[in-house]
């Protein structure tokens, strides 16, 4: 199956600590866009030509670099460097999804001195989460999240400190999700590469997980040693 060709896009986790631990930046989609509408996210949005034009040259990362300083900027009013960033994971949109992205995750440590100032329009509400919080309530029903969103705080949850995530993150080669979504009764259910049903669709035969469990019910994630 094929859909429409990814476009290249950028996501920034901001993240600072706290008496808890490790708190990430969370914006909120404004409930009008037809994409994630109402939806808690990280500030992100496309590449432009002008992130082309700033990296120069047309390396997508580079680019998606300068994609994540402008969109801190206009969704956050933060100020951040782009040499600052330290690339978590890339995530491609399903194939069967009409609107399709290829994203670029990156994390750094806020400023403690620059204050949130969402910008009022595609963004309605900011609020600092620690990434456990942010999965209890999503669990409740009062915070909605999409599939990317959910994985990445679930791998963000392991530490306690921004200092040791972001060294930690640095020293690895930034995982690459490409979703096959399927849908299951009672919802939807997104596998990942390493689980035995990614590539011919079959969820039940045994053999490694690697995928997440979108259902009315409630969301799992599953992901075995072998995935």
């Amino acid at each position: 199956m094929s859909g429409p060709k990814a476009r290249p896009a950028a996501t920034v986790i901001l993240l600072r600590d706290s008496p808890g631990g490790c708190e990430v930046l969370m914006v909120r989609r404004s409930s009008v866009l037809d994409f994630h509408g109402g939806a808690w996210v990280f500030p992100g949005g496309r590449v432009d030509e002008e992130d082309y034009q700033r990296a120069g040259s047309q390396d997508e990362l580079t680019a998606a670099r300068y994609a994540a300083v402008r969109e801190a900027k206009e969704e956050a009013g933060l100020d951040i460097a782009a040499d600052a960033l330290v690339p978590l994971s890339r995530w491609v949109t399903p194939v069967n999804v009409p609107k399709r992205f290829d994203t670029w995750f990156f994390a750094v440590a806020a400023d403690p001195e620059q204050v949130v100032r969402t910008d009022g329009g595609e963004i309605s509400a900011h609020r600092w989460l620690s990434p456990r919080l942010a999965l209890e309530l999503q669990g409740r029903g009062e915070l909605e999240l999409p599939a990317p969103t959910y994985v990445t705080l679930l791998e963000l949850s392991r530490w306690t400190s921004v200092a040791e995530l972001l060294q930690a993150i640095a020293r690895r080669e930034p995982p690459h999700f490409e979703p096959e979504l399927h849908w299951v009764e009672g919802g939807a259910c997104t596998v990942y590469r390493g689980d035995v049903a990614y590539g011919n669709g079959d969820l039940d035969q045994p053999g490694p997980r690697h995928r997440l469990w979108m259902l009315a019910s409630g969301w799992r994630y599953e992901r075995s040693g072998g995935a």
